[in-house]
């Protein structure tokens, strides 16, 4: 690897990837706090951590029609980037550089330094079975930076542990999986994201890696908290894999 690998958690399910100057983004929500949305209802509880983001080369949007994963603001920050990777019906909707993939499908793209970086799109379910008709398609994305160590880091995008996650535990072997937590409970009593059962599950089928939740904050549906994580994951003896990063810090991978 030719160079170093950070994170920043700006809250949401929205984070930079630093590869050296390259920088990726995934599901920009950079609306400030008390913004609400329609249909479901739900509204922003926090703004981000910072808005000093600089410039994005990269979007990986899981989905486009939820707005608590592309907000009015994260839909400006498109029109400036390279590349918005997404759903395939998503990229219809957005046009300009939006590309869609499917699950397994894969671009690369390389850094000013000379990183050579696979992104593949992976499966993902947005709620219990049968919820696709109500949530729409939804992807993930597996990143791979190619080196004698490969880093590879997997961001489940909106999603519930299901069979398309062990799937993705059977051809992958990440180091960091990014789970978008929060039990996100807009259109009923299901959860549409990760609850504390899932996370758990997911930590299981990546024994290898370090869980880190994103998607649990700054949002008015997500009824499960960063506490409740590590309360879990403490009860099983698991604690030293979770990992909640400070919003705004920039962290070393």
């Amino acid at each position: 690897m030719k160079s170093p690998v950070s994170v920043t958690y700006l809250g949401g399910p929205t984070i930079i990837l630093e590869i050296g100057s390259l920088k990726i983004m995934t599901d920009p929500t950079l609306d400030p706090e008390g913004e609400t949305f329609h249909n479901p209802t739900y509204w922003k509880t926090e703004g981000p951590a910072t808005t000093d983001i600089g410039h994005i080369d990269t979007v990986l949007l899981s989905h486009d029609q939820h707005n608590d994963n592309l907000d009015n603001a994260g839909r400006e920050l498109l029109k400036t980037v390279r590349q918005t990777l997404t759903t395939h019906i998503g990229a219809e909707r957005l046009q300009g550089t939006a590309k869609g993939l499917a699950p397994w499908e894969s671009v690369t793209i390389n850094s000013p330094e000379g990183d050579e970086i696979t992104v593949t799109a992976t499966p993902a379910r947005h709620g219990p079975t049968g919820v696709e008709k109500l949530t729409g398609e939804v992807v993930g994305f597996l990143v791979e930076v190619k080196s004698d160590a490969n880093l590879q880091v997997y961001i489940t995008g909106d999603t519930v542990f299901y069979e398309g996650v062990k799937e993705v535990a059977e051809r992958f072997d990440p180091q960091y999986v990014f789970i978008f937590a929060g039990a996100a409970k807009p259109r009923g009593p299901f959860n549409v994201t990760m609850g504390t059962n899932d996370a758990i599950d997911t930590a299981f089928a990546f024994p290898k890696a370090t869980i880190i939740p994103v998607h649990f904050e700054g949002w008015s549906h997500y009824t499960e908290t960063g506490d409740m994580l590590r309360q879990s994951f403490k009860a099983l003896g698991i604690d030293d894999r979770l990992n909640i990063l400070e919003p705004g810090k920039k962290t070393s991978l």
